[in-house]
């Protein structure tokens, strides 16, 4: 089934597969299915489809599934004291909590999504959420524990902070195709706009500037990333720790590809930067296409 019109991924169309489904146009983008997969996801497709081909099956094209793991484990420590000593995840932002942008965008683009939570958000409802899990004491602690729930027959993994609520859908979708595309790890990433200075520890240094950094060539990586679900397993082999995955892949000799980033998908590391994302999610509602 084609859409009436072309998505924003790349000027590719946007499918779904239905029991039935013969055929789709090219180039495509299958992000959706109805029915059991196993039943409706052998169908011819043209090239270059962003599938994978599964030759033991007669040859016959094999929809890859998706998953997405949103973080929302973490202290938020620079953050500040959160009101009812909620997590900083399930502050509001422009409406909403920021937990609820980021599953619902992660839920458009993927077939399921996994919550990795602190301790004290494992008894709460959400929305758009099919497992929920405890995180660890760590970032990639809170991945592995997310990475333990994702079925057998997906292959392709993303990992999102909550704390990154304007984040879209087409950014999911962005990072997933680059994926699909053949890489083992697909980043965002935005060109560094500051000047950059280096400065030894403060308490070192008293603040006295060492140099200043070319920042050409210099790139902000942001969230979603998306991965190979085998390069991102083996990259978590002995559990490593990083403040991103794609460090992981790439000290494990995996290929990083950036895709162009978003502003909105700006960090909320502090409570400052809820006005900023504030701003940037202005006018963007819930279900209008993220």
């Amino acid at each position: 089934m084609r859409s009436a019109a072309r998505d924003e991924v790349d000027g590719l169309w946007r499918c779904e597969l239905r029991a039935g489904t013969t055929a789709l146009p090219s180039p495509c983008l299958v992000v959706s299915w109805t029915g059991v997969l196993r039943d409706c996801a052998r169908v011819p497709l043209p090239s270059p489809a962003l599938v994978s081909w599964c030759p033991s099956r007669g040859q016959t094209w094999w929809v890859a599934r998706t998953w997405a793991l949103v973080l929302a484990a973490g202290a938020g420590t620079r953050f500040g004291a959160v009101a009812g000593g909620a997590s900083k995840a399930m502050v509001s932002v422009a409406g909403r909590s920021m937990v609820g942008w980021s599953v619902e965008a992660a839920g458009v683009a993927c077939d399921g999504v996994t919550l990795v939570v602190a301790p004290s958000m494992v008894e709460e409802q959400y929305t758009g959420v099919d497992v929920i899990v405890e995180g660890g004491d760590t970032r990639s602690g809170s991945v592995r524990a997310g990475l333990a729930t994702v079925p057998g027959d997906v292959d392709v993994v993303v990992c999102h902070d909550a704390a990154r609520p304007g984040a879209s859908a087409g950014l999911f979708e962005r990072v997933i195709a680059a994926v699909r595309g053949g890489v083992d790890a697909a980043v965002p990433a935005l060109a560094v706009s500051d000047t950059l200075k280096r400065v030894p520890e403060w308490g070192d240094s008293g603040g006295v500037v060492a140099g200043t950094v070319n920042r050409s060539g210099l790139f902000g990586v942001q969230t979603p990333q998306a991965f190979r679900r085998a390069a991102l397993v083996a990259a978590h082999d002995g559990e490593p720790e990083a403040t991103d995955d794609a460090a992981l892949v790439e000290a494990a000799g995996g290929t990083v590809m950036a895709v162009p980033g978003e502003a909105a998908a700006h960090k909320v590391t502090t409570a400052a930067d809820l006005v900023v994302v504030e701003a940037l999610l202005g006018g963007r509602g819930s279900g209008d296409g993220l």
